[in-house]
């Protein structure tokens, strides 16, 4: 490697010497006092990365002398330290590597080609459902469902674990991916050995998720990507990206009683999101940051995707420090961090100048009120005080055309319950539904919160909000309070660190009192795997046309990502979860309402029970301990019996079967020695016609597969029983499946159809409304190429590859939006689809265009033109042009787009070719 600024230093800590890229040695050359804490980090990975041909003298410079005001437009290759995986998005990358290790061969390289350089880890999160809750045996029954269900996968995962070097497995019933990540995986520091020296160097981490930025809270810099890019630095390929612009967030001050860290992160992502922040690093600084737990930050870097930043860190501090040693680290990782940080300008100083940045928000902690954040979408935040008008403003539109009922205004009365609930006599909530349920006789209405979830890693990973949540339910409970009966009640912690504490104050013992019980690790409900409802409360649902809801800790609340049943969705603390459950119902004020009635027939109000932040401190000062973190993690990677016990093939390459969940994907058939072209588009049809903010959700749905559609009806043609489906998200492995599933969430809505919810399009040759899977297959047998088009933040949400993979299996060859979410444009050109970009202030409205005509794109000149003409025929054979921005963004896209993509660019390489 080149060091063409003789920054090449040792370090010597514990005794032990390790070579460093010295920022201090380039300080001496430009002025990096000011630089923000996230460009220091990639400042860095270029000077050990300098090569003179992927990392140049010129990029460092570009970095070094950083100009905060100015647009991007220096591209820079950077290289992560590991990659993090989780088993939703990790199947299909071992999948992809599989599938990689046969193609290599065909082209006449070696299956060891194929092969994680960077350690790569991965953990099964995302496969337990909530079939069983509300009971003691909850966990173990889900868990025994859960490797019936994913056997097939989990066999396939121990094949990689085996066969792949540099690749761990955390197996199930361990925890979240982030919160492992956070409280075990992360070095803050990395070592390793190069050229027979050991190098100390920024821990850096890409994911496969797009909280990955969770770990931006303790100072790693970190974020999600598709897996196609994960694979591709999995493989030593650098990542490009241009030097991006860095938003500084300053707190000060401290929060107010009864104010959590969920409220907070609502609030910050409000924020950042009127602000925008797309493409931006976020980096967080302050007098208010001494008052900010570890966890607290973990909690608000967890929320980069939602506020739409690539990440949101913060420094390297004492506080940092306190968490490595809290979480059970050993005494010279913690050294090392402490040393390396001072060496290298990388701690934070208070007294110090503070960093330029491209533009500046400021928050005072005080000003935090109490907020969820709801119905839809994550930065749409409602105080406490206003979630009932929400619920009114949100309940109208979806009952609108609801067919009559009765005008009994009874809703929401728990008969011979302890309690009477809401305020139901109102021209929203009319007549409810009555449902018989374990003996219990009641009515379901509108706003009826049928599912309330403690889940996801926003907040499993924070101590106060969960013995937060264990002590309104302790309080809750001594005044004879429980969750309702229509209440779908589930804790799925983020580590067994969170059980072990949660035991440990007695506090698990109050949840369970009041309806809460542990039902598994994972992300649960936060990713669709709520599990059924009760069937009495379904059919109460269907029958009344309820617009039901679910109020749940996570960090998602898009439509159809929840349940299917459940049309309004809030994200709230988990003590406001436990609330809700209580009241059972969002027509309720709980700033000014009580939550119901106490066994002495008292009304019982939210302040009687909120805990004071003096007792949250106090409690949590106690909980903890490193012996905790330990215990836990001792031997992470080794699983239980269960998982020991699962048989699975050896042998570097993998003998594909007719599994229904993993299966050889097509990427690689027929492909050639050398690359392609990038040709102009000619007579596309339209797939698809949609609106704004479309999400990965939308396009690529992780939950429940319908038996009547196309995925549905292929897995009963292989003999697969309804009950057996699972979910989308865990079939991620089989091509077959997900491509039947793209556009297939229940409510998406094409435009070209009138008022249609669900993945339908016109097959515009014979107008007729079909199924978006069966169009593409019978566009495809014409060779007809395919375009979507759609308004603003198009593939918002998770970094999930297979809305990029089943886009390009259904045929389409350019998404044109008026936006783009950063992750989802990367992985349609790492798929070698188009992204193109409409002119500012166009859109398929203003241009009048219906999905019915047919389309040219032209001028792209081998992709490297950064504009296109399109040609939209009409029917009637008028034509409308307008011009569009192709978002190839920089020479490694293009070259890569030239390819096909990522993969197999990488695949010609390794195979001994020269990449063109």
């Amino acid at each position: 490697m080149l060091d063409s600024f003789a920054t090449r230093d040792t370090l010597t800590v514990n005794g032990s010497q390790y070579q460093i890229a010295s920022l201090t040695k380039l300080g001496q050359r430009f002025d990096l006092k000011t630089l923000p804490f996230s460009l220091k980090i990639l400042l860095e990975n270029l000077l050990r990365h300098e090569d003179g041909v992927n990392v140049t003298s010129k990029e460092i410079e570009a970095i070094a002398k950083w100009d905060a005001k100015a647009e991007p437009d220096t591209e820079i290759a950077f290289m992560p330290a590991r990659v993090v995986l989780q088993d939703f998005t990790g199947v299909p990358c071992v999948v992809d590597l599989a599938a990689m290790r046969d193609a290599v061969v065909k082209l006449g390289g070696d299956a060891k080609q194929i092969n994680p350089l960077a350690p790569a880890e991965l953990v099964i999160d995302h496969s337990v459902q909530v079939d069983v809750y509300g009971s003691e045996s909850a966990l173990e029954k889900n868990v025994e469902i859960e490797f019936h269900r994913n056997q097939e996968r989990y066999a396939f995962l121990r094949w990689g674990q085996k066969a792949f070097d540099n690749f761990k497995v955390v197996p199930p019933r361990t925890g979240i991916v982030h919160q492992v990540n956070l409280e075990h995986l992360a070095r803050v520091v990395f070592t390793a050995e190069k050229d027979g020296k050991a190098w100390a160097y920024p821990d850096t981490v890409f994911g496969t998720d797009s909280h990955t930025t969770m770990i931006n809270g303790i100072g790693v810099l970190g974020w999600g990507v598709g897996g196609i890019e994960a694979e591709a630095a999995m493989l030593g390929q650098p990542s490009s990206m241009l030097i991006p612009q860095v938003v500084g967030f300053k707190l000060t001050g401290k929060l107010s009683e009864g104010v959590t860290a969920t409220d907070l992160v609502l609030t910050v992502t409000q924020m950042l999101r009127k602000l925008g922040v797309v493409g931006k690093f976020v980096e967080f600084f302050g007098s208010g940051l001494k008052h900010l737990a570890l966890a607290d930050r973990a909690t608000i870097g967890n929320m980069a995707p939602e506020y739409g930043a690539t990440c949101g860190i913060f420094p390297i501090d004492q506080e940092a420090l306190n968490y490595l040693h809290l979480s059970g680290r050993s005494d010279d990782q913690i050294k090392l961090v402490e040393a390396y940080a001072k060496a290298q300008g990388l701690w934070h100083d208070e007294n110090a100048a503070e960093p330029r940045f491209t533009t500046t928000l400021e928050l005072n902690l005080a000003d935090v009120k109490p907020s969820l954040a709801g119905p839809k979408r994550p930065q749409d935040r409602v105080l406490l005080e206003g979630v009932q008008k929400s619920f009114h403003d949100a309940v109208g539109p979806l009952t609108a055309n609801r067919r009559p009922r009765s005008d009994d205004t009874s809703a929401f009365i728990a008969e011979g319950g302890s309690s009477a609930i809401g305020n139901p006599a109102n021209d929203i909530t009319d007549a409810g539904v009555r449902v018989e349920k374990d003996g219990e006789s009641f009515k379901l209405g509108d706003g009826a919160v049928v599912i309330a979830a403690i889940t996801s890693c926003t907040n499993t990973s924070n101590p106060s909000v969960m013995l937060g949540a264990g002590l309104v339910a302790k309080k809750a409970a001594a005044k004879g309070l429980k969750a309702q009966p229509w209440v779908k009640t589930s804790i799925g912690p983020g580590s067994k660190v969170v059980t072990d504490y949660l035991e440990k104050t007695g506090l698990l013992k109050e949840l369970e009192k009041v309806g809460f019980f542990i039902v598994g690790y994972g992300c649960t409900t936060c990713i669709g795997n709520s599990g059924p409802l009760p069937p009495e409360i379904s059919k109460g649902i269907a029958e009344g046309d309820l617009a039901v809801a679910s109020v749940l800790s996570g960090n998602r609340n898009f439509e159809g990502r929840v349940h299917p049943e459940v049309k309004m969705n809030y994200l709230a603390s988990p003590p406001l979860v436990v609330a809700y459950a209580l009241a059972g119902t969002l027509d309720v004020d709980l700033s000014k309402d009580p939550l119901g009635t106490g066994s002495d027939g008292k009304p019982v109000y939210l302040k009687d029970i909120w805990p004071t932040n003096q007792e949250i401190s106090d409690i949590v000062g106690s909980a903890l301990n490193p012996e905790m973190f330990e215990k836990s993690y001792s031997d992470v990677f080794k699983g239980d019996t269960r998982w020991n016990h699962i048989a699975s093939p050896d042998g570097d390459v993998y003998q594909w079967d007719d599994s229904t969940y993993i299966k050889n994907p097509p990427y690689f058939e027929g492909m050639s020695k050398e690359p392609g072209t990038i040709d102009d588009v000619h007579g596309a049809r339209v797939l698809g016609l949609f609106g704004d903010s479309i999400t990965t959700d939308h396009i690529s749905p992780a939950g429940s597969i319908k038996k009547d559609s196309p995925a549905g009806r292929f897995l009963i043609s292989k003999g697969v029983e309804p009950k057996d489906f699972n979910s989308y998200g865990s079939r991620r492995g089989n091509d077959d499946v997900m491509v039947r599933g793209t556009f297939a969430n229940i409510r998406i809505k094409n435009l070209m159809l009138d008022g249609v919810e669900g993945g339908y399009t016109l097959y515009v040759p014979s107008g007729e409304q079909m199924a978006i899977y069966d169009a593409a297959m019978k566009y495809k047998a014409d060779k007809t190429p395919l375009v979507v088009i759609a308004g603003k933040e198009y593939g918002t949400g998770s970094s999930r590859d297979w809305a990029a993979k089943g886009t390009l299996l259904l045929g389409v060859k350019a998404v044109i939006a008026e936006s783009f979410e950063r992750i989802h444009r990367s992985n349609l050109v790492g798929m070698g689809v188009l992204p193109l970009q409409f002119e500012d202030g166009q859109n398929a409205q203003s241009l009048g265009l219906t999905g019915k005509e047919t389309f040219d794109v032209t001028g792209l000149n081998g992709g490297e033109s950064k504009t296109a003409k399109v040609t939209a025929t009409g029917p009637d054979g008028k034509k409308k042009e307008f011009t569009v921005k192709v978002l190839l963004l920089t020479p490694k896209e293009r070259q890569f787009f030239r390819h096909g993509g990522i993969l197999q660019y990488v695949l010609r390489q390794l195979a001994g070719k020269k990449a063109a």
